[in-house]
């Protein structure tokens, strides 16, 4: 879409459902979630051409993703095994799977810390830290309010904004804050 013009420039079809697609600033690569076919697509946004898509090894039905640009990694959640995983976006490879609370829908990443944040239906918002561009671990499935499937990173002061729509079971509109404990790189 030409935002300047408010028309479509062009169209790009996948045979598959498509789930958020995010962009590589590094890379200079948009990829987005293939999440029927458990894949993920390489655009080339100077052409605006499909340069590949690549299956996720370990994940099904792929649908949140964010991306650490400066190491090419993609962090997707696998919503049909409720899994996060790990992928380098340069070879294709999963590098690391980490169980996750059911209905892990949103995802941010926190450049500054290293850490990613997952946002789980279910209760939870899982912390997931990157040590190095070849090793992760997972810090922990931080209890919230359940429906919270949203959320954002601040990364200069490295809070996460999550918008509460219950608690203990009655409506709310709410926005909690949380400040990260502890430093995130060694």
């Amino acid at each position: 879409m030409a935002v300047d013009r408010d028309e479509i420039v062009k169209t790009l079809h996948f045979a598959s459902e498509t789930g958020m697609p995010q962009y590589d600033s590094v890379a200079k690569k948009v990829h987005v979630n293939l999440r029927s076919t458990n894949e993920i697509a390489e655009i080339d946004p100077s052409n605006d051409t499909i340069v590949g898509t690549y299956p996720v090894p370990g994940c099904q039905y792929n649908h949140g993703m964010s991306i650490d640009s400066a190491h090419h990694r993609g962090f997707l959640l696998c919503g049909g095994n409720s899994t996060f995983t790990v992928l380098a976006l340069d070879t294709h490879k999963a590098l690391a799977h980490f169980p996750l609370p059911r209905g892990a829908d949103v995802v941010q990443f926190d450049a500054g810390l290293w850490r990613t944040y997952a946002a789980c239906a279910s209760g939870f918002i899982s912390i997931i830290q990157e040590d190095d561009a070849e090793h992760f671990r997972k810090l922990e499935d931080f209890p919230v309010q359940t429906l919270v499937h949203s959320l954002a990173v601040d990364t200069a002061t490295h809070r996460v904004y999550a918008p509460e729509q219950q608690e203990n079971g009655m409506p709310v509109a709410r926005m909690v804050i949380y400040e990260a404990s502890s430093p995130g790189k060694p």
